[in-house]
């Protein structure tokens, strides 16, 4: 390469740079009327410079097209120009669309034209995603219900959605409210709170980002009046994973103020498991009770489904390699699961997953035919889903990760599958990852035809929560209307 041609990798750089900087606040602007940005499904709001110019960058290299900010910011500035009601937008979409017409020519329309046209089903539509906003409860603050709360604050929007209202807990000690907000404020694996955080002693609240989250104390889950704090009709998530069966789960019901319960663990008996993505569209507001299911189940459902639509699974074994859960000991002490009381930050420990036999809940047609097990590792977070399927038709490596990158840049489960092709990427890559799962291609086997193996990497404790919270979006009756036109629902989390 001519020297002339590097010297002008770091003026481009720049330019792009200061294109990133000036989509920030038009983004934000956007944000705070509900019309929230995405680049391929991936979200486009409240991150940084460098988050933009990665997103381009990720959608380069695995769309295989040129977008970058040169193109994706005029489209972003026209679109700002408008009058737009509450949507969902994906500038990476809208903008490719348009390179396309332009490289093909005949009398291509303008950017503003384009634009315009493509939003022109939501240019003065100012109906908001919810007649009301829906109070939720976290009912637990855990790993699962600080980063639940995360999400709920950062999601916040004009305020006319999800709105976190109270966290339960047990009784604590004296300084018990300043101890919590420390725990959201300052996370090991997940880093600091995006934002700020008060303590309101005199009130007992937490006001984060401006919002006000009352803490309630209580070791009953039905006699709390949730009414005498200003919260009416909740939706209870449950992150404790207490109760996992209707008889213990409808015990939230009979607080006054609670409307509705869901669970961050497998439910049991007649609750409902939902996989977002896979069977929300069956959720009905009339449902009381439903349980989000677990973190493995969410990782692999969406690979099993789509792979088994396309190629038919007549058999496999999945293996999950986990990070540890507070459910281990530190040390080793009495459990009374087996091999679970042994250290975890030591030691590799094989232990069961009802994932296999959760499967064909979702998708019947596998029933009988997966097997499964488990090995918690010494990391604290993101695990890895080992699917060994023997498929019913052959097909080769190139075309298995083509078939499943594109799933996870163009189909309904763009927000649950993401794809990567890094040669170097490991399990701390992975951390924040708002997807179910990851499938990595570099790492897919494909032998004698129909023998496959794919690997999956999932954060059991982030990308699970952004699962749990768009279950939550959709049977709260949150909906958007999409630009463009044509692209599916991709699920808001």
């Amino acid at each position: 390469m001519a020297l002339e041609s590097l010297d002008a990798y770091f003026p481009d750089w720049k330019e792009r740079e200061a294109l990133a900087e000036a989509m920030i606040p038009l983004i934000g602007t956007l944000y705070r009327k509900n019309v929230v940005t995405y680049c391929f499904g991936r979200a486009l709001y409240n991150q940084s410079v460098t988050d933009i110019m990665r997103t381009h960058r990720f959608v380069r290299q695995v769309a295989e097209n040129e977008l970058s900010e040169f193109e994706s910011y005029p489209v972003l500035k026209a679109i700002s120009n408008l009058d737009l009601g509450p949507a969902h937008l994906d500038l990476g979409q809208i903008t490719t669309r348009h390179m396309e017409l332009c490289e093909n020519g005949n009398g291509a329309p303008s950017v503003e034209e384009y634009v315009a046209k493509e939003c022109s089903h939501v240019i003065g539509r100012h109906v908001k995603p919810l007649a009301q906003p829906q109070d939720v409860v976290l009912y637990g603050f855990g790993r699962i219900g600080r980063l639940l709360a995360r999400l709920l604050i950062e999601k916040t929007g004009g305020g006319d959605q999800l709105r976190l209202r109270a966290i339960v807990l047990r009784s604590g000690p004296k300084d018990d409210l300043e101890k919590r907000g420390s725990l959201l404020r300052r996370d090991s694996v997940h880093g600091p709170f995006k934002g700020t955080i008060r303590i309101d002693d005199e009130n007992q609240c937490l006001i984060a980002n401006g919002n006000v989250i009352r803490l309630i104390y209580s070791d009953d889950p039905g006699t709390i009046d949730y009414e005498q704090y200003g919260i009416h009709n909740a939706l209870i998530i449950d992150n404790t994973g207490v109760w996992r069966d209707e008889e213990g789960l409808s015990r939230h019901l009979q607080s006054k103020g609670a409307d509705r319960v869901i669970v961050t663990a497998p439910g049991k008996g007649t609750v409902p498991n939902i996989v977002s993505g896979i069977n929300s569209n069956d959720l009905s507001h009339n449902q009381k009770i439903l349980s989000a299911s677990s973190c493995t189940t969410n990782a692999i459902v969406p690979v099993l489904n789509v792979v088994d639509e396309r190629f038919r699974i007549a058999h496999g074994h999945i293996e999950t390699v986990h990070a540890y859960t507070p459910d281990q000991n530190l040390t080793d002490n009495f459990h009374r699961k087996d091999r679970r009381g042994r250290s975890a930050p030591l030691n590799l420990v094989i232990t069961e997953t009802g994932a296999s036999k959760v499967v064909a809940h979702f998708l019947p047609r596998l029933e009988g035919r997966l097997t499964s097990n488990a090995i918690r590792v010494p990391t604290p977070n993101v695990s890895l889903a080992c699917l060994n399927l023997t498929l019913e038709s052959d097909t080769t490596k190139e075309e298995l990760n083509t078939f499943l990158r594109d799933v996870s840049l163009f189909s309904p489960m763009q927000r649950q599958l993401d794809y990567t092709q890094g040669t170097e990427v490991v399990s701390s890559d992975f951390v924040g990852n708002r997807h179910a799962c990851v499938v990595d291609g570099r790492a897919t086997i494909v032998d004698g035809g129909n023998r496959v193996q794919i690997y999956a990497w999932y954060d059991n404790e982030f990308g699970y929560c952004c699962q749990v919270i768009r279950v939550v979006q959709k049977w709260a009756g949150i909906k958007y209307p999409l630009v463009p036109v044509g692209i599916e629902e991709m699920g808001f989390a």
